[in-house]
């Protein structure tokens, strides 16, 4: 595809993160893809997983019906419901495809869209304002989500461009994805951020909504066919789920014969639950929380099966 067809090439952004440092090598500009096939059910990015915008409720920055009805007026659907104490209950029947003015009259910010459509162009022109820290950081851009692979043509677009300006790219994956389209972005991608959660498959399932043999294959084909390709597998240690010795040995049998990839291991955590209340839903993970003391035993079993390629957890 063409340098001119990559910049126009179309998608839906719900947020683009700058000077982070946790997502791939140096100072990096994450671009947020709307959009996965796993409902996860410690997702910290609960806005990500529709591929649609959708509108969310932050109650803390209304300024009330009683002061403010401009979201009133803009809503064409009747989707907002006046409640008795002046604050907003949204309809989720009625609100959908439209412009979601509500958010746009709003002066407060109370009402927030997650998920923008956007070209490549205009991605790369927000990425490229931090260009000096990359050059200094060896950073780049990064490609998250949700899961950035699943808007294919989109992410590789973005990936092409990228390359065609100079700019260092990463992906984070989940590995539900096309794997021709796996195949097309490692050629763009110079570091990869690959979660592997669990081993069992049934287990798996019961926990993101879909088993993990596809996932798996397509670590195996990034491994195998893209040897030169920096990988760090994550795992994501969730109270219930994978926090045992079994569970993350297991995780690192499966990642032993393949020499180029790190393993890493993010202890869970509750960031996410406030925007579970702005989009009406219930955390799924309730108040649950990570024994402090874990990570440690964790981190030995894998290093007994991995030894130096484990990353201290953060």
């Amino acid at each position: 595809m063409g340098a001119l067809e990559d910049k126009q090439k179309k998608g839906l952004v719900f947020n683009i993160q700058k000077y982070s440092v946790h997502d791939g090598p140096g100072i990096r500009t994450i671009v947020f893809l709307k959009g996965c096939a796993l409902s996860c059910r410690w997702c910290s990015n609960p806005e990500s997983q529709k591929r649609r915008p959708e509108l969310a409720y932050n109650v803390g920055r209304c300024l009330t019906l009683n002061k403010c009805v401009r979201c009133l007026e803009a809503c064409a659907r009747g989707a907002l419901i006046r409640q008795d104490d002046g604050t907003l209950r949204i309809d989720r029947d009625r609100c959908g495809d439209c412009a979601m003015s509500c958010a746009e009259a709003c002066p407060a910010q109370g009402l927030i869209v997650y998920g923008q459509e956007r070209t490549v162009d205009d991605v790369l022109k927000v990425v490229e304002q931090d260009a000096a820290f990359y050059t200094r950081s060896s950073g780049g851009l990064t490609l998250s989500g949700g899961e950035p692979l699943l808007q294919g043509e989109f992410a590789a677009a973005i990936l092409r461009e990228a390359r065609r300006r100079r700019i260092k790219t990463a992906v984070e994956t989940c590995g539900m994805a096309s794997s021709d389209t796996l195949r097309e972005a490692a050629h763009y991608l110079n570091y990869v951020l690959f979660d592997i959660k669990h081993m069992d498959t049934a287990v798996h399932e019961a926990q993101t909504g879909v088993p993990n043999g596809h996932i798996l294959e397509n670590f195996r084909i990034l491994a195998e066919e893209f040897p030169d390709l920096p990988i760090l597998a994550r795992t994501p240690v969730i109270p219930g789920f994978n926090d045992t010795e079994e569970a993350v040995a297991a995780i690192a049998t499966f990642l032993q014969p393949f020499e180029h990839v790190r393993y890493e291991m993010l202890p869970y955590h509750r960031l996410g639950t406030q925007k579970y209340h702005f989009l009406d839903r219930t955390p799924p993970m309730g108040d649950v929380t990570l024994d402090k003391n874990i990570m440690p035993r964790l981190q030995r079993a894998a290093q007994a099966v991995l030894h130096e390629r484990v990353q201290i957890p953060r």
